[in-house]
């Protein structure tokens, strides 16, 4: 006669087993299908750049990974797409600092959560901004510039990208710590703001390094400090402000990759390490290094500490500044 307590435990075990060894097969299966990466940000961008060099490098290898530019709205369109995608592991989205740590505090009705709905995957690049002045202003130092604009009150500006860009907060941090009288000047992109600034339309100007190099190496603007922890190789004779006794002047542009929240973390796991093999790559880290851009990547832990330190930072530049979207 059976046993029905010890037949019942058996069916138990065996179902067990079988769910665990279907569980295990299906992450080893990963990636089964193909993998979108969302770009809110316009093509030919930093943000376009690595995550099409993330796909092509997991092309090399054998899976399929398509990119898709959805912009508008400074990111929160491609951003909010991701959000709301199906948590799976195949749809990834190459987010940056304006869509998940300045824009919460500039736009209180997002349609998305960015501490909620994403988690972080890989922190890809980031690049330092510098501090350039046009020729025409006498000082070669930060510490030189400060005395120079408490010396003339109202008389300079900076420009920046925008409202919330890195440029602006930069320019804004640097005015808060050091109570400077110097006006904001916003452009719509980079590129009109410096071309103001050799032309001395505008003073002061906190960029990244791989949009000012060219006019750094042909004397129309003058370097004097870049944000980052440590020099940037692309313009090693610079130092940074804690180098030369101003810490806490940070921050700059950041690109990773994030996940909506609820992905299964072996995705995220496969995702992390295989952007870090990707982006090791001699050929592929020397071509964005001559960028200006330095490759942090790390754990998923690594780049959430880094989003919530940004968020808490701009944050309270923010507030501060009483700053707010035009």
């Amino acid at each position: 006669m059976l046993n029905f307590g010890l037949t019942l435990r058996t069916l138990v075990v065996l179902v067990g087993s079988f769910i665990a060894l279907a569980g295990s097969a299906g992450a080893q299966q990963y990636p089964a299908q193909p993998i979108k990466i969302i770009v809110s940000l316009a093509p030919g961008g930093v943000a376009d750049i690595v995550a099409r060099a993330f796909a092509a490098k997991l092309g090399e290898a054998g899976k399929q990974v398509v990119v898709e530019n959805r912009t508008g709205g400074g990111g929160t369109i491609g951003a909010d797409a991701a959000a709301k995608s199906p948590p799976d592991g195949y749809t990834l989205y190459m987010g940056f600092h304006a869509t998940q740590s300045i824009l919460p505090h500039l736009m209180p009705r997002l349609p998305f959560n960015p501490a909620k709905d994403f988690v972080p995957v890989v922190f890809i690049t980031t690049s330092p901004n510098v501090l350039i002045v046009n020729p025409s202003v006498p000082v070669n130092t930060p510490q030189e510039l400060v005395a120079y604009i408490k010396a003339n009150p109202g008389k300079l500006s900076y420009g920046s990208p925008g409202v919330g860009s890195s440029g602006h907060l930069g320019g804004e941090q640097f005015k808060q710590m050091h109570s400077l009288d110097i006006a904001h000047v916003h452009y719509r992109g980079a590129a009109p703001a410096l071309q103001d600034l050799v032309a001395g339309h505008v003073q002061v100007m906190f960029d990244i390094v791989a949009l000012t190099k060219e006019q750094l190496a042909a004397g129309r603007v003058k370097a004097l400090a870049v944000t980052g922890a440590k020099r940037e190789p692309a313009i090693p004779n610079v130092p940074t402000f804690a180098e030369i006794g101003m810490p806490g002047v940070e921050g700059g542009p950041w690109f990773g990759l994030f996940a909506p929240a609820g992905t299964p973390r072996a995705a995220i796991d496969w995702v992390n390490a295989e952007a870090r093999k990707a982006f090791a790559a001699p050929d592929l880290k020397a071509r964005l290094e001559n960028m200006g851009l330095t490759l942090p990547l790390g754990s998923p832990e690594d780049f959430g500490k880094h989003v919530e330190a940004e968020t808490k930072r701009w944050g309270e530049v923010i507030t501060k500044g009483n700053i707010k979207l035009e």
